[in-house]
């Protein structure tokens, strides 16, 4: 199969629907939203049939139970859809939205407007139920997709698609707004990612490996976050029930998400008090602790940290732990090992909060909050399609916003440059 000449074709086509989906009104993208929920309730078997087609080549294949989990569509996770669905057609529609106006001394009216990004390719290894996500987040903001699910969700995707074209179709618009690559060979997104002439923005989700690789062939713009080394800090002055919770929440709520915590830091002049208490809690819940000389002092469980483990996103019940003298050192631990996804500080003491606010460089910087918040249904952006921690153009959790950009519009009266 000629992969090239494929994904051109795919991306000309995601071009030329884009122009369409950007002037279309919110009443019709809203439309498009609800019969596609429709077509997710009266397509349920015929979605099941192609699942079961997945997860039958990934039992083969030796998948884990997790993996296996994760690619299954049961009617709870046909219901999150529709659902979620539903929540992006309440959303607010930015495109269009004028953020800033003002005039110029000479006249001239000047006005930046919300437009969409344009052609939006993404590429995951996730649930299926991400197909549905992504692609009613970008149409909403008025964004051409091009999609491509991991090779064990093949099936699964491509009928996920097909449904999503058949409302575009039936409510007067092109299909091609939203598109599924076609091929599982890795050889297709190598020539999807060198398509900058028709394609604006590539984001990436899923394992650090796929992010880096597409990083490494995309000749377009990357939205992407490679892992999530997240922090808690406990200063000095704290209050320990607030503590212990957020820290245990953070760390074991869902422990195998990206705005898991990942490393715990505390004052030296909490650890006494703190650590005891905590490790403890952990340690009852199944998390193995590894932590430095101060921290095994005061938790005998502890095993000791290696240089490798302030580096390292576990992604499950594994925690790293240090005391630090101060909170300059433990911001310079944050800034040498963190990822700039997620950072927080407990503390009762709002000057010391104000100072960790403005010195710490990640998408959310949190106070006496657990880290699970970076997330854009609890920030109430609705839903998202990612976390990017790169700064051109989003940071932080992307939702409708984030999926456009803003062009100036200057309002003249016959004015010429003098």
């Amino acid at each position: 199969m000629n992969y090239g000449s494929t994904v051109v074709d795919i991306s000309i086509n995601a071009r030329k629907a884009a122009r369409q989906i950007a002037t279309a009104d919110t009443a019709t993208k809203n439309k498009v939203l609800d019969l596609i929920g429709q077509k997710l309730t009266q397509q349920t078997q015929n979605i099941f049939r192609e699942n079961a087609v997945d997860l039958k080549a990934a039992e083969e294949k030796g998948l884990s139970p997790a993996m296996l989990d994760r690619l299954r569509i049961t009617e709870q996770t046909i219901e999150q859809m529709i659902q979620g669905l539903g929540e992006v057609a309440d959303l607010t529609d930015p495109v269009g939205r004028i953020t800033q106006s003002w005039t110029r001394p000479n006249g001239l009216e000047v006005t930046k407007m919300r437009i969409p990004l344009g052609v939006i390719a993404m590429i995951y290894e996730s649930r299926p139920n991400v197909t549905v996500d992504a692609a009613a987040l970008c149409l909403k903001a008025g964004n051409a997709t091009i999609l491509r699910g991991g090779s064990e969700a093949f099936h699964s995707n491509k009928i996920l698609a097909a449904i999503i074209q058949e409302a575009l179709f039936e409510s007067g618009l092109a299909r091609e707004i939203v598109q599924v690559l076609p091929v599982t060979d890795r050889e297709a997104v190598t020539h999807l990612l060198k398509q900058e002439a028709y394609i604006d923005v590539v984001i990436p989700r899923g394992g650090e490996a796929l992010i880096r690789y597409v990083v490494n062939h995309a000749t377009m713009p990357v939205l992407k976050h490679y892992k999530g080394v997240c922090h808690v800090y406990v200063d000095k002055n704290f209050d320990m029930k607030s503590a212990l919770d957020i820290c245990f929440n953070s760390k074991v709520h869902r422990p195998g998400v990206c705005n898991a915590l990942e490393t715990l830091l505390v004052h030296e002049k909490a650890a006494a008090t703190f650590l005891p208490a905590m490790l403890e809690q952990y340690h009852n819940a199944g998390v193995e602790i590894r932590g430095c000389d101060q921290t095994r002092a005061l938790f005998s469980q502890t095993i000791p940290a290696q240089a490798a483990d302030w580096h390292a996103e576990y992604l499950n019940l594994t925690l790293s732990v240090k005391v630090v003298p101060d909170m300059a050192t433990a911001v310079d631990h944050i800034a040498t090992y963190g990822s700039n996804h997620t950072d927080v500080i407990v503390t009762t003491d709002e000057n010391r909060a104000n100072d960790f606010i403005r010195q710490v460089d990640s998408s959310m910087v949190g106070v006496n909050t657990s880290t699970r918040f970076n997330d854009g249904g609890q920030l109430g952006l609705g839903a998202e399609i990612g976390i990017s921690t790169s700064k051109l153009h989003a940071f932080g959790p992307m939702g409708l916003e984030e999926l456009t950009a803003t062009k100036f519009v200057v309002m003249g009266k016959g004015h010429i440059r003098q």
